[in-house]
């Protein structure tokens, strides 16, 4: 009785010993598995990646065409849409709105007058002052823009400045005569952007402003043509970085 007992244990142990052996195979197999299966995400991730990352190349020649286009238009403000996006993208930043994963708002800043390709030169580049009717026709370009835009799916939350970059924190701008938070977050950034950029660039009708003076400039719009906390976030930028952006946009 006692030899066939140990017997009994041996054949025990030793069917537990390739029980043991197989799930060890298994275990292999299946980590085996498990790396081939997260080598094949990784690859699909820097496939993803790339396609994505060549797609917002795309998006970012696209737009950066359309803004040389409108601004070929006019010798006179050389690269004013590439330097208040740059400051405008400083500013958004400073305010807590922008991210280097959201290149929409600047698509917004570049894009701003594109609305303007459906002026004609003869008002655009007109020496005398402007009629009325041609008055109307130029305030008209923020529509058009949207117009223009309208239907290109990366470019609605631009579309959004194009539209607004006129308004006015009092309600006196235009097209809609929006008010205060009314106007979206971004055409607020890009006002302040847009007339820090005209201030600091020569022009031929007059020499450009110092940083400070358009920072006096500027502050003295806050609550009437600024938004007050755009103006905060504005002043918290060192005229270092906005003369470097200068320097380098010309």
């Amino acid at each position: 009785m006692e030899l066939r007992g140990e017997t009994e244990l041996t054949q025990e142990i030793s069917r537990l010993r390739r029980e043991l052996a197989l799930r060890e195979r298994e275990a292999a197999d299946n980590a085996l598995q498990l790396e081939r299966y997260a080598a094949d995400l990784r690859e699909v991730f820097l496939e993803e990646r790339s396609r994505a990352q060549e797609l917002k190349r795309s998006y970012y020649a696209t737009v950066r065409a359309l803004s040389n286009a409108v601004e070929a238009r006019d010798a006179y403000t050389g690269k004013h849409a590439e330097r208040v996006a740059a400051y405008g993208v400083e500013i958004a930043r400073a305010y807590g709105l922008a991210s280097p994963d959201a290149p929409e708002i600047e698509f917004g800043f570049l894009l701003h007058d594109i609305g303007k390709v459906a002026i004609s030169d003869s008002i655009l580049h007109k020496p005398d002052a402007l009629t009325d009717e041609e008055r109307r026709k130029v305030r008209r370009h923020p529509e058009k823009g949207e117009q223009i835009l309208h239907g290109i799916e990366f470019l609605q939350d631009a579309a959004k400045v194009v539209r607004s970059h006129h308004e006015r924190w009092d309600g006196s701008g235009y097209p809609d005569h929006l008010r205060g938070d009314e106007i979206p977050v971004a055409a607020r950034v890009f006002a302040v952007a847009d007339v820090f950029d005209a201030l600091t660039t020569e022009r031929p009708y007059r020499p450009a402003s110092t940083i400070a003076q358009a920072r006096s400039m500027i502050k003295a719009g806050s609550g009437t043509q600024f938004d007050p906390r755009v103006i905060e976030a504005f002043n918290t930028i060192g005229d270092e970085t906005f003369e470097q952006i200068g320097q380098r946009i010309r």
